[in-house]
């Protein structure tokens, strides 16, 4: 059984805009999923709905088997979402109170918040940056700090919409060991880019989106040759430097 499933998912906005349709797709408990699409192909939309912050025209999404709609608070401890800009996640005041809205809001004794925030900011590398204002943050770090955020929910499943947005080369290369890190531990990782050199390599599978739906899926290198049918960048191309295939590999 996946771990994560949508079943003809269909999200229409009031002024009648399909924002995906029909959307089929199963997630097996520790993929690496890559989601690639042009703007506005629906990528980000789908992303939303599988931890229930969208509620679906039609269709439905299933963790474990059982509807997310039955308990959307159970799907948010297990599905967690990094989003496209990191500042948007920020609600703390210093970096520790920003991993700590979490659990708090879960309602967690005082002493499980505090270990908890600890074990994640220690994960991500932040823990000497506890007392310091997340806005003072580099981008890489801010991004680190949206996934501590989500680390301290303890969620089975990680999203990353478009996390190399914005970075410099030393910022991606941080952001793409600790996903790769997660994956390593046990996570099953969808992540969402138009960067494709960046984590073709790690992928397990390749999904592609166009104009709301999902046109392709499968395995990375039989997809990748596709991907500009759909206005995806081609990462590379024969004779050139597999650049896709070595990145941080």
């Amino acid at each position: 059984m996946p771990i994560l499933e949508t079943r003809d998912l269909t999200h229409v906005f009031p002024d009648g805009t399909v924002a995906i349709e029909d959307i089929d797709l199963k997630v097996n408990e520790g993929e690496f999923l890559v989601i690639a699409g042009p703007n506005g192909s629906g990528k980000t939309v789908l992303a939303r709905h599988l931890n229930g912050l969208l509620k679906p025209t039609r269709g439905q999404v299933f963790l474990n088997g059982e509807p997310i709609s039955k308990n959307i608070i159970e799907a948010r401890k297990n599905v967690g979402l990094v989003f496209q800009d990191p500042e948007s996640q920020i609600v703390g005041q210093t970096v520790a109170e920003d991993v700590a809205f979490g659990p708090e809001n879960l309602n967690l004794p005082v002493a499980q918040v505090e270990m908890v925030v600890k074990e994640s900011l220690a994960a991500v590398g932040l823990s000497q940056l506890a007392t310091r204002s997340p806005h003072a943050l580099s981008g890489g770090e801010k991004r680190k700090l949206a996934i501590a955020g989500i680390l301290a929910m303890k969620p089975k499943i990680i999203i990353f919409d478009e996390p190399f947005t914005g970075l410099d080369y030393p910022g991606v290369v941080q952001v793409l060991k600790e996903i790769l890190r997660l994956h390593k531990t046990g996570h099953t990782i969808l992540l969402i880019t138009h960067e494709l050199e960046k984590v073709l390599a790690h992928a397990d599978r390749l999904v592609i989106m166009h104009k709301g739906r999902l046109v392709a899926d499968g395995k990375p290198e039989s997809v990748i040759y596709r991907v500009e049918e759909y206005g995806v960048r081609m990462p590379l191309r024969d004779g050139e430097k597999v650049e896709a295939l070595t990145w941080l590999k």
